[in-house]
């Protein structure tokens, strides 16, 4: 994994803005359709179902991704999570709902308790009660119910339930995602890329009528997601594990928990994580803390200074996190008080996917210089706080990316005077 050895090295956080005509091939191909060519032999965008018209053009998408992104001066480059396609009957984000599409065990049946059911948490049995119970959303409620408020509301949806053991039915999938992140590597000459993937905390966040209980249900995700997680790091690849759950969940419980008895929730959901990565090499894995990116006011959101212990834990070389967004920007102050590994890096997020406003370079210098001068230059790798896909317009998401670059640059000539 590269460190910042002689500069500020740069990265992001995973999802980038797809292009319109993978959208709509995506699209096409969820409605069935035939997969033909156009008239003027390229790629059918209008309707590419399966096979290689729709290979080629992903394939190639990936490419010119990973070229964009070596041109505006990222060093650890990503697939943007190009081969993680929607659908409309799952669609909270294919970061997550991917996951669905790649798992045996799972059903849409119609039952969305898990989104919709409130069954109240207590001291000492602390369980999340449920995606629109959220205490931000209940706090806000006029605000989420407004739809000019640009607030991600996420109402009840179909949500696959576990209704039989859970296997891992990806393999083709993950393959194609690592074939091309790895053929763009060779094409453009990037030295090092990433590919994302769930974790068991994360995934399990759907009704469970199978497994009889959550230790059971977390860890049959950890063996199901270790079988992609071992297809990215056996290509020679950065895999990144996403984790809100370790952070997110904390809104997502009512009444709010103290933070012992949410930690120890907690715990349950890192050791399942640490058993899907047993054995694997730490120097390969990077770790993806998250509130949640949707574009709402985090009041509700627990503390980095409660949960940084908890994420230090989980076995990965790096560790991703929002430093960005004016909820979380003040918390380069925990690395006061805490001690980085020996040997581990931080990517922290220098510029936010939360506002349409463009950081300016000298911000981002100063927002990286905060954590270097705190864990060591060499340790910090300059990111962004969560994916820019579909939360910021594409022109917007290059110029952040533009001024990551910039910002990066101003740092090193700083530490490195």
């Amino acid at each position: 994994m590269l460190a910042s050895t002689d500069r500020i090295r740069t990265t992001h956080a995973g999802s980038l803005p797809r292009t319109p005509e993978l959208i709509a091939a995506n699209a096409a191909r969820e409605a069935g359709a035939d997969g033909a060519a156009d008239a003027d032999g390229g790629a059918d965008t209008d309707g590419v179902a399966d096979g290689k018209d729709f290979d080629a053009l992903l394939s190639a998408a990936v490419t010119d991704l990973v070229r964009r992104q070596v041109e505006l001066g990222i060093d650890v480059v990503g697939d943007g999570e190009f081969g993680k396609a929607m659908t409309s009957a799952v669609d909270y984000g294919a970061w997550w709902s991917y996951s669905f599409q790649r798992t045996g065990g799972l059903e849409i049946d119609g039952d969305d308790s898990w989104a919709t059911e409130q069954v109240l948490s207590s001291p000492g049995d602390v369980r999340l009660t449920g995606f629109v119970h959220r205490r931000d959303r209940k706090r806000f409620a006029d605000a989420y119910a407004d739809p000019e408020s640009g607030i991600f509301t996420g109402g009840p949806k179909p949500f696959p339930s576990v209704t039989g053991p859970l296997t891992y039915t990806g393999q083709e999938a993950v393959a194609t995602d690592v074939k091309n992140l790895r053929a763009a590597l060779d094409r453009t000459g990037a030295q090092e890329g990433f590919i994302t993937a769930l974790s068991p905390g994360s995934a399990s966040r759907i009704t469970n009528k199978y497994y009889g209980s959550d230790a059971e249900l977390l860890f049959a995700w950890a063996d199901v997601l270790r079988e992609e997680y071992k297809a990215v790091i056996d290509a020679g690849l950065v895999l990144q594990i996403d984790d809100p759950s370790v952070a997110e969940n904390f809104d997502q419980i009512e009444p709010e928990p103290s933070v012992e008895d949410y930690l120890a929730f907690t715990q349950l959901r890192v050791d399942a994580l640490n058993h899907a990565l047993r054995g694997l090499p730490e120097d390969q894995i990077r770790f993806h803390l998250c509130w949640g990116s949707w574009h709402g006011p985090h009041t509700t959101d627990i503390a980095m200074r409660d949960i940084v212990g908890a994420m230090l834990q989980i076995n990965a070389g790096a560790y991703s996190f929002e430093a960005g967004n004016v909820r979380h920007e003040h918390e380069w102050r925990v690395w006061d008080d805490v001690a980085l590994p020996e040997g581990k890096l931080i990517l922290p997020g220098v510029v936010s996917h939360a506002t349409n406003v463009v950081e300016h370079p000298e911000l981002v210098a100063d927002r990286i210089e905060r954590f270097a001068v705190r864990v060591g230059r060499e340790n910090v790798l300059a990111s962004t706080d969560c994916g820019l896909g579909g939360r910021i317009h594409p022109q917007i998401a290059v110029a952040k990316l533009e001024a990551l670059a910039q910002g990066a640059e101003i740092a090193t000539s700083r530490l490195w005077r």
